[in-house]
């Protein structure tokens, strides 16, 4: 492995892609994907990439406008991430590492890491100790709130590339509509498939308990944030009583919040988000806590570094696949008969297609 060099610049560039599956929710309907593309290169020219769910196109600007504060701060510093982390953590402490705080200095730490990777030859995978080839997956495309035909042919359509478990949204107006959906998708496809459930946060807890005893009777295999997502207690009373296994986890803004929620028992299983947890050094941390508390972890979104992470986390469970930085992606992440295939290259598997971002360019 090369001597550890040190940061020379940061780019980022922000575009938008459309869905190849608009995605309803019952917050909104996504029907295009606003990211932020981060570039770090070192001083000896290893570039180091990653990118980040913006949400809005709004938040693109102030995500490359902290990047470039991130850039005059460790401009010359060695590329080590736990102490550039550490250095940045306390340089926002006044303003708070959160929202576009924590997701720009997740990016910067998931390039880091690439640049370590790639300065030593390997696979981000092989770098943390990791070897397996492929981690099993679920496809998250899709499935959101529509009625129980389209939504009952969209299930098939997702099964199509081998996976064995998909994602449905549900949080209609009324329990009936929502049943009306688990039981179309159910009906549609086979036994053996798992089908997990996202309510997206749009439950109160008198609510979410209703439609959870209902859902016990359904098959789901787990019920993702039916309520808030920081009301531990609420979804502790949720775990407790249903039979459905509680899913949350993408909302921690770093580890410290996961670790508050495995206090409480406010789920059963957990999906951190690679960009809220701290990026690579964040995610290492949140699978310490899962294995110390033996709990199952799966990733949320960003499936191209997080099958890497995933390989190298002890109480992994399943990979969530997105297609939806796959139209600025040179090499897409392939899956082969439901399951995400690790890139061999060393990285953390991300190189860009610049006659696409030219096209969803936007800041």
């Amino acid at each position: 492995m090369k001597t550890l060099q040190s940061i020379r610049s940061i780019h980022a560039r922000a575009v938008d892609v459309p869905l190849n599956r608009p995605l309803g929710t019952s917050a909104a309907t996504l029907r295009s994907a606003p990211l932020v593309l981060v570039d770090v290169t070192s001083e000896d020219g290893i570039t180091g990439h990653a990118y980040l769910f913006a949400y809005t196109r709004a938040a693109g600007p102030a995500i490359i406008s902290m990047l470039k504060g991130i850039e005059e701060m460790v401009k010359g510093d060695v590329v080590a991430p736990v102490d550039l982390g550490r250095k940045l953590a306390k340089r926002f402490r006044l303003i708070g590492v959160q929202g576009v705080v924590r997701m720009a200095i997740a990016a910067f730490d998931i390039c880091c890491w690439d640049i370590l990777a790639k300065a030593a030859g390997q696979p981000l995978s092989h770098l943390l100790g990791a070897n397996a080839s492929s981690v099993p997956a679920y496809n998250s495309n899709g499935l959101g709130l529509m009625e129980p035909a389209r939504v009952a042919a969209e299930a098939l359509e997702l099964l199509e590339p081998g996976f064995s478990a998909i994602k449905l949204r549900l949080g209609f107006p009324t329990i009936a509509e929502d049943l009306a959906n688990m039981r179309a998708v159910r009906r549609a496809v086979p036994d053996h498939v798992a089908v997990m459930v996202d309510f997206n946060q749009g439950l109160d807890l008198p609510e979410a308990m209703k439609r959870g005893y209902a859902l016990d009777c359904e098959g789901a295999s787990w019920i993702e944030e039916p309520i808030r997502h920081d009301d531990y207690a609420g979804n502790a009373e949720l775990a407790a009583a249903l039979q459905t296994p509680i899913q949350i986890g993408e909302n921690f803004s770093g580890p410290h919040a996961m670790a508050i929620a495995i206090a409480q028992r406010a789920a059963d299983i957990m999906m951190p988000d690679l960009e809220r947890i701290g990026g690579i050094t964040g995610w290492q941390r949140a699978a310490a806590l899962a294995y110390a508390h033996d709990i199952p972890m799966s990733s949320h979104l960003f499936p191209e570094v997080s099958a890497h992470l995933m390989a190298a986390t002890p109480t992994a469970h399943l990979l969530e696949y997105v297609d939806w930085a796959n139209a600025i992606l040179s090499e897409p992440l392939r899956i082969d008969d439901g399951r995400a295939v690790l890139s061999t290259t060393p990285g953390v598997g991300l190189a860009w297609d610049e006659k696409a971002i030219s096209r969803y360019a936007y800041a």
